[in-house]
């Protein structure tokens, strides 16, 4: 698989797409991208912030604030956890 030329679709300005992007997108099932970096990053930031949600750690039990909206595991949620103890497992896998 060979690097590719795509023209973003805002700029009209041509980037590559790596051979190891390409990879990384194909393993997460993503489609190419369509817009070149600086446009992708301009797009983002035009969003605003995120909007963060109260949350407690089911880890140490500390408050925390989390991008979405936690739902009770009882209702099919999964456990929160802090930014701290998510950090620490996912360095441990």
């Amino acid at each position: 698989m060979a690097d590719q030329q795509i023209t973003c679709g805002d700029c009209g300005a041509t980037f590559d797409f790596t051979e190891a992007e390409q990879e990384f997108y194909a393993s997460k099932q993503l489609s190419a991208p369509k817009r070149c970096k600086s446009c992708r990053q301009a797009r983002k930031s035009d969003r605003g912030p995120r909007e963060m949600h109260d949350a407690v750690c089911a880890e140490c039990g500390s408050a925390c604030q989390v991008p979405f909206k936690p739902r009770p595991v009882e209702e099919g949620g999964k456990p929160v956890l802090c930014k701290e103890c998510f950090m620490n497992q996912r360095n441990a896998a």
